[in-house]
């Protein structure tokens, strides 16, 4: 039976709680422990899937299928734990199940309410798999005071009654600013924090105190007097120049000890922590640096793209160099020429997306990475634009294009060759899709066989001929269009099992030219990086050298 941690934040958001639980997670991995994550939002959207990058970073796809927040990359990346649909839920999936069995009569006519109803959903969603592992950490997003966030934190504080004593702990992440003209490290803020904490019923066993710098002995040992907690249970998270880092520095800091203490564990097994002491050394002693340019239409918001620029920097441990990712807005070439901002760059990397805005810049930058012979790896949408931009400057398919920008702006003005996905096989049945199908959970998601090439550089990257990764997207390359398009040297090296469906394109005549129609990134770890980006960055390193 597991252990519960439950991990809150106060102050203000943004704090770190998902990094500050996946470096848990891996310390008590280091020490023997299996662990799984798990991630309660607020929020009112049944998932992320219909939500604007902008509004909360990328969309995390799961295995099987689930779009998520990307806190679970984070649980991924830090512990190689395969994240499950069951380890992510919002509010608005919790309502939504509670009123579908109130539909079909499962309450037996009582009237619905917050608690019982939405309370014990939440504390069954919470109690699934808790007999595969030693410790379960359950996230909640949001801050403490927030309304959305209340049936959240009244499900946890039952469900620790619910448990045998000593079964649940909680842990709480605030923030201790820094006041400069005063020169002062504040921690009234985290006393307001705990306090509205205890109102509801909660009482932190652990206090994890976001700061700019080490905690004095004498801020120390007043929040531990006034919010209740051992003053070894205060634990100081600074600011760290890698995320990568963290594990080391909470251990340093004793969190790990501090959890086992809580649960009252002795005697506590040694860690192992060779591993992150071998990330640290990669990031922090790089042999040389590469410059790589991510052409993207979200690049305002880098959480947008939060798994490509980790893949890339694990990429770059394989190397041992410093990937440098420069952030290059795709609308920025729509009217002009790429040359004047993507000359001097080692690799580029073109990533997915959705509309049609930015997509002509993306066919510019796709151009220019072939003529130019510079590494480039389009992923979903990034693959999309290298087949237009081959079907209409070298296979004389001048109005080549994609359906979704003719749907998009309800006239037809292209060729398609890129169209929605009709159908696919997924398992031992068909999905079928039509156009106007509803937008939420209707794409191919999760994870998907495919068959590469035998001799191709994808299958030589592999290493093998048969792959299996995850897919986010409603749009495919046609693949009527196949033999025209390898006639010119962009070859189909990578199709799903039955034939149908394009999985990758590569050109013959290209040092290093590469799209995808799956998302790699989101398999790639610190301590295993993906096969893709580990190539792709050692093929910038290689362009550097001839820069």
């Amino acid at each position: 039976m597991a252990r519960f941690i439950f991990i809150t934040g106060g102050v203000v958001s943004s704090l770190g709680k998902g990094l500050a639980s996946a470096a848990l997670g891996a310390l008590l991995q280091a020490r023997g422990y299996s662990v799984r994550l798990r991630k309660l939002d607020p929020y009112l959207n049944v998932d992320p899937g219909t939500m604007s990058p902008f509004e909360h970073g990328e969309v995390f796809v799961t295995d099987d299928g689930a779009e998520t927040d990307l806190d679970l990359g984070h649980y991924e990346r830090f512990t190689g734990v395969s994240a499950r649909k069951t380890d992510s839920i919002s509010a608005g999936r919790i309502y939504s199940n509670v009123l579908e069995n109130e539909r079909r009569g499962d309450y037996l006519g009582k009237t619905i309410q917050v608690i019982p109803h939405v309370t014990d959903e939440i504390k069954d969603f919470i109690d699934i798999g808790s007999d595969e592992v030693d410790f379960m950490l359950c996230e909640i997003g949001g801050t403490v005071g927030d309304i959305e966030g209340l049936p959240f934190f009244e499900a946890i504080r039952q469900f620790s009654q619910d448990k045998p004593r000593g079964q649940c702990i909680f842990v709480h992440l605030t923030l201790l600013p820094f006041i400069k003209a005063s020169g002062e490290l504040k921690t009234k803020p985290t006393q307001h924090s705990v306090k509205e904490l205890r109102s509801i019923g909660l009482a932190p066993d652990i206090l994890v105190c976001r700061s700019e710098g080490p905690i004095p002995a004498k801020e120390r040992e007043k929040l531990a007097l006034f919010c209740n907690v051992r003053s070894d249970a205060v634990i100081s998270a600074q600011d760290l120049r890698s995320i990568y880092e963290a594990p080391l520095a909470y251990h340093r800091e004793g969190l790990d000890q501090a959890i086992l203490d809580a649960f009252r564990i002795a005697p506590t097994p040694r860690p192992q922590l060779k591993r992150w002491e071998d990330v640290a050394d990669r990031i922090y002693n790089p042999e040389g640096t590469v410059n790589i340019a991510i052409v993207g239409k979200y690049v305002q918001l880098e959480d947008a793209y939060k798994s490509i620029a980790e893949a890339l920097t694990h990429g770059g441990m394989a190397n041992r160099v410093k990937v440098q990712i420069e952030w290059v807005d795709a609308e920025l070439f729509d009217h002009e020429d790429p040359a004047r901002h993507l000359a001097g760059f080692h690799a580029i990397l073109v990533p997915g997306g959705f509309g049609e805005r930015g997509t002509e810049g993306k066919i510019k930058t796709a151009q220019f990475a072939r003529e130019r012979k510079i590494p480039y790896l389009g992923i979903c949408l990034g693959m999309q634009m290298a087949v237009i931009e081959a079907a209409r400057n070298v296979a004389g398919l001048k109005t080549a294009g994609s359906e979704e920008f003719d749907h998009e702006a309800g006239k037809k003005r292209f060729e398609p060759v890129v169209y929605h996905l009709k159908e696919w096989v997924q398992g031992n049945y068909t999905v079928q899709r039509a156009l106007n199908d509803d937008k939420g959970g209707t794409m191919r998601l999760g994870a998907y066989d495919a068959v590469l090439t035998e001799g191709s550089k994808v299958a030589e990257i592999y290493g093998t001929t048969q792959i299996e990764e995850r897919h986010r997207h409603r749009y495919e390359v046609d693949t009527s269009y196949r033999e025209k398009l390898e006639k010119v040297g962009l070859l189909f090296t990578g199709m799903s099992p039955d034939g149908r469906l394009p999985e990758v394109v590569e050109w013959t005549d290209h040092p290093w030219f590469i799209g995808v129609q799956f998302h790699p990134e989101l398999k790639s770890k610190p301590f295993a990086p993906h096969p893709l980006f580990a190539d792709f960055v050692r093929a910038a390193k290689e362009s550097s050298r001839l820069v």
